[in-house]
């Protein structure tokens, strides 16, 4: 089963990517986990720290059980090579659906493609996130070549907070990899349910969404007068529901 793009005429025929829900709410983590459609989960230190997570292992251990053979991203947290490789080693040890999230280079602007040559060589899973631009994509699938399945994550949705279009970046990144069959590129970071159908246009193969995002996909294809209508009862009903006098 798959969102309705056949609904909309610039994107029939596309192959849909898959849904990874971004989240580290365990509640919602464990409801999106009996939905079908979701095929994956990532997680970030923000978004644990923003769930009130304390525990990084108990929230991981519990996360893995309620999502299967999903696969699922937990990110090292480390800043130095070494330590990010230790990190890195221990989180893979904590289940066969674990990819581990290094990022594009560490806080000094160090690429940290080596680390992702030793790990992948090791055959960590890795999903390498926080890429913004074409180049560092080039050098990642390169350092992830020839290791086991593996996530590149670009961040196209602060590429559009940046004032530029996602768009080239991500097609760009699609040809980039083409070549590396256990590659998969991510949409990440997205704003609007829209950048679903972007990702389907451009071939991108996984689109992160949190949970609002997620949501709002089941509008996509809906008739534009009924939504407007939709949303006329929606302004009249809350007004009515507040109260408000004139």
């Amino acid at each position: 089963m798959t969102y309705p793009l056949d609904r909309l005429p610039q994107a029939g025929g596309l192959t849909p990517p898959q849904l990874f829900a971004d989240g580290a709410d365990l509640p919602t983590i464990s409801k999106l986990a009996e939905d079908p459609m979701i095929d994956g989960f990532t997680t970030n230190p923000t978004l644990l720290a923003k769930a009130g997570v304390s525990d990084y292992e108990a929230f991981a251990r519990s996360a893995l059980e309620v999502v299967g053979d999903r696969p699922i991203s937990f990110e090292v947290f480390a800043d130095e090579p070494a330590e990010i490789v230790r990190q890195a080693r221990l989180l893979a040890g904590w289940g066969d659906a674990v990819f581990v999230k290094v990022p594009v280079t560490t806080t000094d602007g160090t690429s940290t493609h080596d680390v992702v040559a030793e790990l992948a060589a090791d055959g960590v899973q890795l999903n390498v996130t926080a890429l913004m631009t074409p180049r560092q994509v080039a050098v990642v699938s390169a350092a992830l070549a020839g290791g086991p399945p593996s996530y590149i994550s670009v961040f196209a949705g602060r590429v559009a907070d940046a004032g530029r279009d996602p768009l080239p970046i991500m097609a760009a990144s699609v040809a980039i990899m083409a070549a590396e069959a256990d590659q998969r590129l991510i949409w990440a970071s997205p704003r609007e349910a829209y950048n679903y159908v972007q990702a389907a246009q451009v071939g991108c193969q996984v689109i992160t969404m949190t949970a609002d995002l997620l949501a709002k996909l089941p509008t996509i294809g809906k008739d534009l007068d009924e939504f407007s209508l939709d949303t006329v009862a929606m302004f009249r009903n809350d007004a009515v529901a507040s109260g408000y006098r004139l």
